[in-house]
C-alpha cells in the first residue's frame, strides 16, 4: 500500500530546497494514485501525464511514480536525475544532480533487475549506480562515481570503477 504520509519526512528532509520539496509532494501524489487503494486509480490516469509533464519536463528529474522510495527521499538540485522505475530506495536517502540509477540492457537485448539502495545512502552528484545491485545503509557514493558491483554498508567508494576507500564509523 502506497504510504501518502511519507511527504511529512520528505518535506523535512528538504527543508530550504522548494525544488526538492515539489518534486517530493508531486511524487508521493501520483505514487498514491497508481499503487494506493484501488479507488484512488482512476485519477493515476489524469494525474499521471500532468506528473510527468512537470516533474520530468520541467523540472527535470525522472522519478516514476511506480519508484519504491522510503520515508525522507531528499533531492538536491535534482536537475538530471534518472531513476528507474524497478528501483527501490530506502529511508533518509540523498541524491544529487545529474545522477542515473537504473539497469542495464544485457546480452541478448533482456534488461537487468535494479539498483536497491539502503537506508541513509548518500549519492553524490555525476554518480552512476547500474544494474542488480545493492548499496548498503549509511554508504557514500562519491561524486562522478560508476557503481556496478555491491557496495557494503557504511563504505565511502569513488571512482570509475568504484573503490572503497574506507569506512565510515558505525556509532
Amino acid at each position: 500500500m502506497a504510504k501518502i504520509w511519507n511527504f511529512f519526512q520528505d518535506w523535512k528532509a528538504n527543508w530550504g530546497n522548494p525544488k526538492g520539496r515539489l518534486v517530493m509532494v508531486l511524487f508521493r501524489i501520483a505514487h498514491w494514485a497508481r499503487c494506493g487503494p484501488g479507488w484512488a486509480r482512476p485519477l493515476a490516469v489524469v494525474y499521471g501525464p500532468v506528473y510527468r509533464l512537470g516533474v520530468e519536463w520541467l523540472l527535470g528529474v525522472e522519478l516514476p511514480w511506480k519508484t519504491r522510495v522510503g520515508r525522507g527521499l531528499r533531492i538536491d538540485h535534482g536537475m538530471g536525475l534518472v531513476v528507474n522505475d524497478g528501483t527501490r530506495i530506502g529511508d533518509g536517502c540523498f541524491l544529487r544532480h545529474s545522477t542515473t540509477i537504473g539497469n542495464k540492457q544485457l546480452e541478448g537485448g533482456a534488461y537487468s533487475a535494479s539498483p536497491v539502495l539502503g537506508n541513509r545512502v548518500d549519492v553524490g552528484a555525476n554518480s552512476v549506480i547500474i544494474g542488480p545491485v545493492r548499496v548498503g545503509d549509511d554508504a557514500v557514493i562519491g561524486a562522478g562515481a560508476v557503481i556496478v558491483k555491491d557496495v557494503p554498508p557504511y563504505a565511502v567508494v569513488v571512482g570509475n570503477p568504484a573503490r572503497i576507500v574506507r569506512y565510515r564509523k558505525t556509532g
